[in-house]
């Protein structure tokens, strides 16, 4: 037998340890911690969300955007990607917050309780002052040139998406006899469409709450249900 004490096994073969170089840990060390952010992410989305809402995607700089946010363009890169991405978050936002009477109006017993709470929870977004006129998908899918055809397109399947759950909200009513075997439910949520956009065009036209309140009311005198 050799008297040469035999080798100890390497660091990273010992039970229970796991060997890291020094320098590589404090690098990982460092890029874990990183630089916290100096903003409040929720409250420069809400800015964005105003900027876009009043001046449409491309209408939007991102000069326009950083200055109501309040943050550099490296930190809104890092914190919501590019300008696309910020404006679907600035969308998400929107349809959470401003849009959520459209699901509580599904929810309506008749169909025309639903055209109205639709129309009423429009016309209360339009003509309130707090907030901008109009409707932010329709101020930014009109104003989109080809250049932005993507956004033109995630903005028609959220439509499309709306009008969908609609038509199945109004054919159910068909079925259970609220409105009469021969209604085109297809034409009539298209017309109910159309009056919601028209409301939208017009309120950021200028048009005042009581012209599009009697807008309303006309709608609602012509609705084919109970």
């Amino acid at each position: 037998m050799s008297d040469t004490p035999s080798a100890p096994p390497p660091l990273d073969r010992w039970p229970g340890r796991t060997y890291v170089p020094g320098v590589m840990e404090c690098s990982i060390q460092r890029a874990c911690k990183g630089r916290p952010r100096e903003f409040d992410v929720d409250e420069a989305l809400s800015a964005a969300l105003r900027v876009f809402w009043t001046k449409g995607y491309e209408g939007a700089s991102l000069t326009d955007l950083t200055a109501a946010m309040g943050i550099t363009r490296p930190s809104l890169y890092a914190a919501f990607g590019n300008k696309e991405s910020l404006f679907r978050k600035a969308l998400d936002l929107y349809e959470r917050e401003k849009l959520a009477y459209i699901g509580e109006a599904l929810k309506a017993p008749t169909s025309r309780e639903v055209a109205e709470r639709l129309l009423r929870g429009a016309l209360q977004m339009h003509t309130s002052d707090c907030e901008p006129r109009g409707c932010m998908r329709v101020i930014s899918s009109v104003s989109c040139s080809p250049e932005a055809e993507s956004i033109r397109e995630e903005l028609m399947v959220r439509r499309r998406s709306s009008q969908q759950a609609l038509c199945e909200r109004m054919r159910r009513a068909r079925d259970e006899g609220d409105l009469g075997p021969d209604v085109d439910v297809d034409g009539l949520c298209n017309y109910l469409g159309a009056i919601l956009q028209g409301m939208s065009v017009q309120a950021g036209s200028g048009a005042t709450k009581e012209q599009l309140h009697s807008l309303v009311d006309t709608s609602l005198a012509m609705w084919p249900g109970k």
